[in-house]
């Protein structure tokens, strides 16, 4: 039994009703709202021969980075397996296996592959730009999604989506103003587009345009944050928005409320609680006791070793809960993990294990050894995942390690290069007088 969806897209196995709740699914999926898994799921209780909501079942436990859901993916792939499917769906379930297997950038060729063959399989669309964003590929984020957009048109459902995921790619390749005009056009189109809102806050951020950022992320707060599980991540740009200019109490109300205060146990969420506590850490700022509860919700990925750009995060909060421990065990998978199969290795051998090793030295105060092992990598540093508003944070350690270690020439220089950026920043320029000052005190 084959089925069409409103996009012109084949299926196989599903009912009329099955259909339609996989496309609702998929919405929420876009928008980062709701419970997709429970919407799909329900669509595979209607027809339990769908393989493509089991490849969706699949996808939406890989594509978190999750250690934990890899069971459930490898499950939901092993039925699809079984069922008859067409090309397309088994082009799916080929990119799901290489992402069971930790194969990224295999992943990301198949899923390009099936969107220049079927450029509005929105979900093709989705999970390619997603292995993207996981591997850096910075020039793919945007150009997968360009080779799709003629094919696409207003009325169609998820158009909003098409150009919320075109303006994150606009930005990461620094085409700001197109990628702004964009997103603002997707959050337009669907204001709980939580990529799209997400996509004008990194131009801003980017742009240092800070009292631009507070107004876009303030102007529809309920449209993005309210029953969304992308939540985390956009009040996080709203922090940073306020730590570049100095508000420092505004951060910390928002990291003890919406980023921290539910102690959210998913690893996209964590990541955003030991960035912020990281840059606040730099700045100097006593956060008191809150590494403790960060740290605890690393601990049990604490040998997970299934994906580097984590790893980095969860060091920072065992530094800076000074577990030990954990630390060493953060290591220890990651000298496995180098050796073993997947993508993984490759970011960390070329990325992710120096970055690592460079915070673990900076929180036992060894900042030459910080210097010397993030220097070599900050120009690379997009091939271990994120963006660039995520990986700021390596070049701010950098700096913070210079000026600690004495190594002024070099803290001034990297200070110029931020307020060349960011003339209007107040953090930038605070560096650049830190540095400045230094050298001054140390010619006396």
């Amino acid at each position: 039994m084959q089925r069409t969806d409103r996009l012109g897209n084949i299926y196989s196995g599903a009912s009329a009703s099955a259909i339609e709740g996989f496309e609702q699914a998929v919405h929420e999926f876009q928008c980062y709202i709701g419970d997709p898994v429970a919407t799909n799921g329900r669509a595979l209780e209607d027809s339990a021969g769908f393989v493509m909501g089991h490849v969706l079942n699949a996808y939406l436990h890989l594509l978190g980075t999750e250690p934990g859901a890899l069971p459930a993916a490898r499950a939901s792939a092993e039925t699809a397996h079984r069922l008859a499917a067409n090309a397309r769906e088994r082009g799916h379930l080929a990119a799901v296996d290489h992402l069971i297997d930790g194969e990224w950038r295999a992943a990301g060729r198949i899923l390009e592959d099936l969107a220049i063959d079927h450029p509005r399989d929105a979900l093709a669309l989705q999970a390619g730009h997603l292995t993207d964003f996981y591997t850096g590929a910075s020039r793919m984020l945007r150009d997968r999604i360009a080779r799709a957009l003629p094919s696409w048109s207003p009325d169609m459902p998820g158009y909003h989506n098409v150009l919320a995921m075109h303006a994150f790619g606009l930005e990461e390749t620094g085409l700001y103003e197109r990628a702004e005009a964009a997103g603002r056009r997707a959050v337009e189109i669907e204001p709980r587009n939580g990529w799209g809102q997400h996509a004008v806050a990194h131009v801003m951020e980017m742009q240092g345009r800070q009292r631009d950022g507070l107004g876009w992320m303030r102007a529809n707060l309920d449209a993005w944050s309210k029953d969304s599980f992308f939540a985390v991540h956009n009040w996080w740009h709203l922090a940073l928005f306020h730590l570049d200019l100095g508000e420092i109490d505004e951060v910390l109300a928002l990291f003890d409320g919406p980023i921290h205060g539910a102690r959210s146990q998913v690893v996209l969420d964590i990541v955003d609680a030991a960035a912020l506590l990281w840059r606040l850490q730099l700045r100097g700022v006593d956060v008191g006791a809150r590494w403790e509860t960060v740290a605890d919700a690393w601990a049990p990925f604490a040998a997970a070793g299934n994906y580097s750009f984590n790893d980095a995060h969860a060091m920072m909060a065992f530094v800076g809960a000074k577990r030990a421990e954990h630390a060493r065990a953060v290591l220890e998978s990651q000298a496995r993990a180098v050796h073993g199969a997947g993508d993984n290795a490759i970011f960390l051998s070329e990325v992710g294990g120096p970055v690592t090793n460079a915070i673990h030295a900076f929180g036992a105060g060894d900042y030459a050894t910080t210097v010397r092992l993030l220097r070599p990598v900050r120009d690379i540093a997009h091939r271990f995942g994120g963006s660039h508003a995520q990986r700021d944070l390596l070049d701010l350690t950098l700096l913070e390690a210079a000026l600690r270690d004495g190594q002024f020439a070099l803290a001034r220089a990297l200070a110029a290069e931020r307020v060349d950026l960011k003339p209007a920043s107040p953090a930038a320029r605070e560096l650049m007088q830190r540095a400045c000052n230094s050298s001054v005190a140390l010619a006396a």
